[in-house]
């Protein structure tokens, strides 16, 4: 996260049971409030497959515990998820149930679940045809500057009135010291770049973080061809394939357009929640157990 680490007042947390890391919370504070760290897609606690219920609710007390002491009246959790975890770990959304936790967000995750059978649509279909008809390439790439300048920069400015998240130098230091873990892929047509998208990866889950083409995207089928690559050859063997969200306004709304792209490969819908828990309802977490 050092990247960014002047856009933010840090606040992660480390707990241990005597010596020994038992959960690690990426975090900022914003005046008296802690929110799971905003320069991070995901977040929360995170633990060990090892964790059990009732540790996790002793560790959510004593943070939670720990924030009140140190003026901080309200945590905003934004969780892990469920696909990203290594095993199922529903502990938390019990822990915010029991100390009165709000939900005030829901994202809509559109993923393909790799290990199951899914159904491109025939529309799809005829256009990720088009790639091989007018002779796209795909290349992978390690530079960002051409995506970004020709495709990514202008397109989010001229329909979103925005800048990426990261700059291209940003990307760049950030695939260097993950090199397995940050993938770019640019598409061509007759030697110009007309589409690309850089890639997440885990252990499970490949998800693109940035996806563009420029004006002949559809004329050409540049995306198409790139994704059904993607998702069909290059990370067919990862657990699942995560567009990421389709909406705005905290969940609220929903852009169709994108979202019917992304269903008509197969994708179905998972959510990530937020929720805001005020620190001082710690002692609601006491003789949980009986």
């Amino acid at each position: 996260m050092e990247y960014h680490k002047n856009r933010f007042q840090d606040f992660s947390l480390l707990v241990f049971e005597d010596k020994k890391l038992i959960s690690v919370i990426p975090a900022n504070r914003v005046e008296e409030r802690l929110y799971s760290h905003q320069g991070l897609t995901y977040g929360g606690f995170v633990f060990n497959s090892k964790i059990k219920l009732g540790e996790v609710l002793a560790i959510t007390k004593s943070v939670l515990q720990f924030l009140n002491q140190n003026g901080i009246d309200s945590f905003q959790l934004k969780l892990i998820p469920s696909i990203y975890n290594q095993y199922f770990a529903e502990e938390i959304e019990y822990a915010m149930f029991l100390t009165n936790a709000k939900l005030i967000r829901r994202d809509c995750l559109s993923v393909i679940d790799l290990h199951k059978d899914f159904e491109i649509t025939r529309t799809r279909r005829e256009s990720i045809r088009r790639g091989p008809k007018h002779n796209l390439i795909i290349k992978e790439e390690m530079e960002f500057e051409l995506f970004w300048n020709e495709i990514l920069i202008p397109n989010l400015k001229r329909k979103h009135q925005s800048k990426p998240v990261h700059t291209s130098a940003e990307i760049t230091g950030l695939q260097q010291k993950f090199p397995k873990n940050i993938r770019h892929f640019n598409v061509y047509y007759d030697d110009k770049i007309v589409a690309g998208t850089t890639i997440f990866i885990t252990d499970k889950v490949a998800h693109p973080q940035y996806i563009s083409g420029n004006v002949q995207k559809n004329e050409l089928g540049s995306l198409d061809f790139l994704y059904d690559y993607l998702i069909n050859d290059l990370f067919k063997d990862k657990d699942f394939f995560d567009f990421g969200p389709s909406h705005e306004e905290n969940g609220k709304k929903i852009n169709e357009g994108i979202l019917f792209w992304k269903e008509s490969f197969g994708a179905k819908t998972t959510v990530q929640d937020y929720y805001e828990v005020e620190t001082k309802n710690f002692w609601m977490l006491d003789s949980i157990l009986i």
